[in-house]
């Protein structure tokens, strides 16, 4: 059986997810980020050297990062190939989104939570005025403006389609889900109509509910 290695408010709750929708069972490893640090905890290092989340293991592979984790369940359990098109253009957009979520969406949102900590500790109390308004100055002239880019770019795509691979719901929207629920929890997705009426037709399919009950509380800060 499929153990998955979860941390709280994290990439593996979409893991979750998939997995509830293949309806292939597993077993959840719980792990909690620390309350200060925010996070994950030194025993996820016994399960993967880099300790972090998701990590699945299926029998003697143990495999790391979102992406790969995602194609591989979908080679290994979607023998009907209900989670990937089958047509060679919509094929290439599956693969695109698939890396896009993490390769150019996710990092804007890291150094978006980096840089809005500058002046909070650990930082020296003396260089915390200073450090605070290096990082909202980054966020203001750059980070802001980036992922207003990113936002609009996605706006305009599902102006076009139901859901990211055209009209048919595939894996690359479960790979799409966590940056646009970040950004959505930031107030990033104000002014969206299509990326929030993505986020709530997500919210309602009772694979993603059945994960959340897996997972247990998930909450994106801001």
């Amino acid at each position: 059986m499929i153990i998955v290695h979860h941390l709280n408010n994290s990439r593996s709750q979409r893991i979750l997810w998939f997995l509830e929708e293949l309806g292939v069972p597993y077993q959840v490893q719980r792990y909690q980020r620390d309350p200060q640090t925010m996070l994950a905890p030194p025993e996820l290092k016994k399960i993967h050297p880099l300790g972090k989340s998701p990590v699945i293991v299926d029998g003697d592979l143990t495999l790391a990062e979102s992406g790969a984790i995602i194609e591989y369940l979908q080679e290994a359990y979607d023998a009907q190939g209900l989670f990937i098109p089958t047509d060679h253009h919509a094929r290439q957009q599956y693969r695109y989104w698939l890396h896009y979520a993490e390769g150019s969406l996710m990092p804007l949102q890291v150094m978006k939570l980096v840089f809005g900590r500058l002046g909070q500790p650990p930082i020296p109390w003396l260089l915390r005025p200073v450090a605070g308004a290096i990082g909202k100055g980054v966020q203001r002239e750059y980070l802001d403006k980036q992922i207003a880019t990113h936002r609009d770019y996605l706006e305009q795509h599902l102006s076009k389609s139901t859901w990211f691979v055209g009209n048919e719901f595939s894996a690359a929207d479960i790979q799409m889900s966590f940056p646009l629920e970040v950004m959505a929890a930031r107030g990033s997705l104000d002014g969206c109509p299509k990326l929030r009426g993505y986020l709530q037709r997500i919210h309602t399919r009772p694979a993603y509910q059945r994960a959340l009950e897996q997972g247990g509380p998930y909450e994106l800060l801001s």
